[in-house]
């Protein structure tokens, strides 16, 4: 493992995924900055809403990163030389939080305080889908390998999926009070998630039937999930101070971060083909085999 400084220690590297011009964009939820690495290079940040609050990143189909500032409840669009667009959304303080890529080539992203499901066009229109529970915080958004749109319930102890035409559907977890948050397709063709307060990675097919792998540390708070190279998921440790990976049976291993309290929150594939985990503590970790 390597560790690269980003930022101060306040700024919060939080998000991180890799652009379609072959860098890495990171979101420093703290001091409203988006960042880009190219590996082996200098980092560069452009400089948003102090207050905002940028969390997730991810690409969108225009080849531009998308992002949802939580803070200031809008979604953030930035081109790869640094264009900022931003787009408010119609119900107040709804905190958007996840974002992602449809296969309808819109970006879908969670708010977690409206208990919506909103859907933006590349060119800033806006829907928003009521889910069928209250409270339930839905958090991080992923696209499935059946044409849907899946996300974590984190208070509502579930995994939903909405529709491209906007039908949901709720999957209750068996582990009660667990958390779901980060959720990933994997190359299974299943969902895979953390379950933050359970301290397990769950696994959930198509058709909603779930099997969940227990940590080694149950209180490692895992986070954040991601396909890795030959067919793994990797995954952060919040509470652990470490990253792990889990095979498609469910073999689990852990591996230490250099820096104590570095709190890894965002996890990537690297275009290098490393391992990229964004540590609030203000830099980025390189992880390979």
């Amino acid at each position: 493992m390597q560790e690269h400084v980003v930022a101060d220690r306040s700024d919060g590297p939080y998000a991180i995924t890799t652009g379609p011009d072959n860098a890495l964009w990171f979101t420093l939820v703290h001091s409203g900055h988006i960042g880009r690495l190219v590996p082996g290079r200098q980092p560069t940040t452009h400089r948003l809403d102090p207050a905002c609050g940028p969390t997730i990143i991810t690409t969108g189909p225009d080849g531009a990163l998308w992002f949802t500032e939580y803070q200031a409840h809008r979604i953030g669009r930035i081109t790869t030389d640094g264009t900022i667009s931003e787009f408010p959304l119609p119900t107040p303080g709804c905190g958007p939080f996840g974002i992602a890529a449809g296969p309808d080539g819109a970006l879908w992203f969670t708010e977690t305080a409206a208990d919506r499901i909103g859907r933006i066009t590349t060119e800033g229109r806006v829907s928003e889908f009521p889910l069928p529970v209250t409270g339930a915080f839905p958090s991080a958004i992923t696209a499935g390998a059946d044409g849907g749109m899946w996300f974590t319930l984190n208070q509502a102890n579930a995994i939903g999926r909405i529709g491209m035409d906007g039908t949901i559907a709720v999957h209750p977890l068996p582990t009660e009070a667990a958390a779901p948050v980060g959720i990933a397709a994997g190359p299974d063709g299943a969902l895979w998630f953390v379950e933050i307060a359970a301290g397990q990675i769950g696994r959930m097919t198509a058709d909603g039937r779930v099997t969940e792998f227990p940590l080694p540390d149950r209180t490692a708070r895992p986070h954040a999930i991601t396909p890795g190279p030959g067919g793994d998921l990797w995954f952060t440790e919040w509470g652990g101070n470490r990253v792990g990976s889990i095979t498609a049976d469910g073999m689990i291993q852990v591996h230490d971060l250099p820096t104590p309290g570095s709190e890894p929150h965002g996890i990537t594939l690297g275009p290098d083909g490393a391992l990229w985990a964004a540590l609030e503590t203000g830099a980025l970790a390189r992880i390979t085999r």
